[in-house]
């Protein structure tokens, strides 16, 4: 057990823009360590909020979306999320996202709380929802960057893909875990 004192925070030096990556921008914080008073150049990626959506039909399966992903080179499975527009509410970005992805709506919204991405470069939340007793009555509204199989699974089933690794993306496990406590 260390007798250390808590970390602080490390005062703001100065800012620069770094360039704009599209899906992120960037900047470079000068921050002063206040344990040593040395300066440290970090990067920060911006980037709007995050939602995703742990959505149950009334037979109470997970509705759950395959895409490619870009930064892995491969399909994976996920529950349907996507990016907080600008001046949108994060649930009304919840809603949109469910329809857009999956063409299921309805049901009884509950909000399960926000995690941090990764705080160590990156700036946003991910705020997670529960919807119960979704019905699949629209059609999906995938814009260029996607191509998504919409399809369900029982919670049982569920576990299995988690176990076996078949579902992984971090921030989907968060929000399986705060809806069904898996």
């Amino acid at each position: 057990m260390s007798n250390s004192p808590d970390p602080r925070p490390w005062k703001l030096l100065r800012q620069e823009p770094g360039p704009d990556l599209r899906v992120f921008k960037s900047r470079f914080d000068w921050r002063l360590n206040p344990r040593n008073n040395c300066e440290l150049k970090c990067l920060i990626l911006e980037s709007r909020d995050w939602v995703n959506v742990v959505a149950l039909t009334p037979e109470k399966e997970v509705v759950l979306v395959k895409q490619f992903r870009f930064g892995r080179g491969e399909v994976t499975i996920e529950i349907p999320g996507g990016v907080v527009d600008g001046g949108e509410e994060h649930g009304a970005a919840a809603r949109r996202e469910l329809t857009e992805e999956t063409g299921f709506s309805g049901g009884k919204w509950t909000y399960l709380g926000a995690s941090e991405p990764n705080p160590a470069i990156l700036d946003n939340l991910c705020h997670h929802w529960l919807v119960e007793d979704v019905v699949q009555d629209h059609s999906t509204q995938l814009d260029e960057g996607e191509d998504i199989k919409v399809f369900t699974t029982g919670k049982d089933n569920l576990a299995k893909m988690i176990k076996s690794g078949e579902l992984r993306h971090s921030l989907v496990l968060v929000a399986l875990h705060r809806a069904l406590k898996l």
